[in-house]
């Protein structure tokens, strides 16, 4: 379905050559999902495009709203782009979405409390609860809203989890996972997690997906209201390899990601082999818990 942008993020250029449809505003009498992006990640407009490529796939066409944190000042996005191109939590305050995207961002080494935003992502994450049908939170993002909610801590692993890892469906028959194969594969990279334990303790949150070595994947409440999502299907096939180039050069112990490169070599082309499922999980979340809640009444 076609993507809504009222003002031209880069992102539009490269979904162009893409294919998807793309256009400048509703047309008259469409019903269509909106959604609000709270980006959190530096490169905003890389971002920008993974999500919207995989937003691509709603059942209706898809209006976003971009956020960014008003208590930050960006240091890889030009300000300029975000006067443009962005708003803040409290111009949208009054408003209410059929869906929320949170990122994650690189800031998960620092307790929660230190992160210059976190009062205002507090304050974000209950409106969401109020005003949001449905909210994805991703990587770090999901962490904060496990702490912020149900007071689960994050917990750092000693060695960054790097890699693109074989992952399996924990409940099968869940809406969000209709149509995955048995196994499939998810990029990774961060520092800290989530423990499996943690969220298996609590009553209001199943696990989805797990792997042996990431632990949970998917989780979400028992309602469909939020969903916490570990990994990055939405990386490009570079994502990783960007990374890994950058990290080995500024000296950092990194190891090959496994399950990327062919062979473990990181002088072949990665192979992509994340991007249908991610597509499928996107496919599902939009059509299932934001479109046909909010065709049942539901908010």
């Amino acid at each position: 379905m076609p993507l809504i942008l009222p003002t031209p993020v880069d992102a539009k250029a490269e979904l162009a050559k893409e294919n998807i449809p793309v256009l400048d505003e509703v047309p008259d009498g469409a019903d269509f999902l909106d959604v609000a992006v709270l980006n959190i990640m530096p490169n905003k407009p890389v971002t920008e495009t993974q999500l919207l490529r995989l937003l691509s796939v709603s059942p209706l066409p898809v209006r976003t709203t971009w956020l960014r944190p008003a208590a930050h000042v960006s240091k890889s996005t030009p300000q300029a782009y975000l006067d443009e191109h962005y708003q803040v939590h409290a111009e949208v305050a009054d408003r209410r979405f059929d869906a929320l995207i949170v990122t994650g961002a690189p800031v998960e080494e620092l307790d929660f409390e230190e992160v210059t935003y976190w009062d205002e992502l507090r304050e974000i994450m209950d409106w969401a609860r109020t005003h949001v049908t449905s909210t994805m939170y991703i990587c770090w993002g999901a962490q904060a809203a496990l702490y912020h909610h149900y007071g689960i801590s994050k917990h750092h692993l000693g060695s960054k989890m790097f890699g693109n890892f074989a992952t399996r469906a924990v409940e099968e028959n869940a809406p969000l996972l209709a149509g995955f194969d048995e196994e499939f594969h998810v990029p990774h990279s961060r520092y800290t997690g989530t423990l499996l334990a943690d969220l298996q303790a609590e009553p209001e949150i199943e696990v989805l997906a797990q792997a042996q070595e990431t632990g949970f994947y998917v989780a979400g409440r028992r309602d469909g209201r939020e969903f916490y999502v570990s990994g990055h299907p939405e990386y490009d096939r570079n994502t990783l390899r960007e990374q890994y180039e950058r990290d080995t050069a500024k000296g950092l112990p990194m190891h090959v990601p496994p399950g990327y490169y062919p062979g473990d070599d990181p002088a072949r082309t990665p192979v992509r082999n994340w991007h249908a499922h991610g597509r499928l999980l996107y496919a599902n979340w939009l059509g299932h818990y934001v479109h046909g809640r909010r065709a049942a009444g539901a908010r």
